[in-house]
């Protein structure tokens, strides 16, 4: 019975995104490369793959972002590392315009989110960020959002291996 009460525990553990994302943050050391910092687009690299999840490492100088995006069906966390991060959501309202939200996380913050959730990353602070993403399953696809006069649309739908 112990010992089944402690494989659950590990299971769930093993499923929570935002617990992983925390493991991976907390022992840079086993990072098998140093985070690098671009000065003209985000740098990043996949840090694990699992069956069902995957880890992976980003930076970001002041100004760097994301553009609204989705993670084609995967739920998700991200852990901030070091620096401030901020994250924009989109919410559309039955009937109405989308709305953004933005939510500024700092050092030790992290989120966790579904397999619907449509965001975008920017460090809109002074200071380099460095950040850990977990995504289960791993990422296939991701589409690309804009919004405009008619609400949110599809920009683009990249494929993991051959367009990032």
């Amino acid at each position: 019975m112990q010992t089944e009460e402690l494989s659950v525990t590990a299971v769930d553990v093993r499923l929570d995104h935002l617990s992983i994302a925390r493991q991976f943050a907390a022992d840079p050391s086993a990072w098998p490369v140093a985070p690098r910092f671009n000065p003209s687009e985000r740098w990043y690299h996949r840090l694990h793959i699992a069956d069902d999840f995957e880890v992976w490492l980003l930076t970001w100088l002041p100004g760097q972002g994301t553009d609204l995006h989705d993670h084609g069906g995967s739920a998700g966390a991200f852990h901030i590392h070091s620096g401030t991060l901020t994250e924009d959501t989109v919410a559309q309202p039955a009937g109405g315009p989308p709305r953004i939200t933005g939510r500024e996380l700092s050092e030790g913050a992290g989120r966790r989110f579904g397999t619907q959730h449509i965001h975008r990353i920017v460090n809109r602070s002074n200071r380099p960020a460095i950040s850990i993403h977990a995504y289960g399953p791993a990422l296939t696809t991701m589409t690309r959002y804009r919004i405009g006069a008619g609400g949110l649309t599809v920009e683009t739908v990249e494929k993991a291996g051959v367009q990032w």
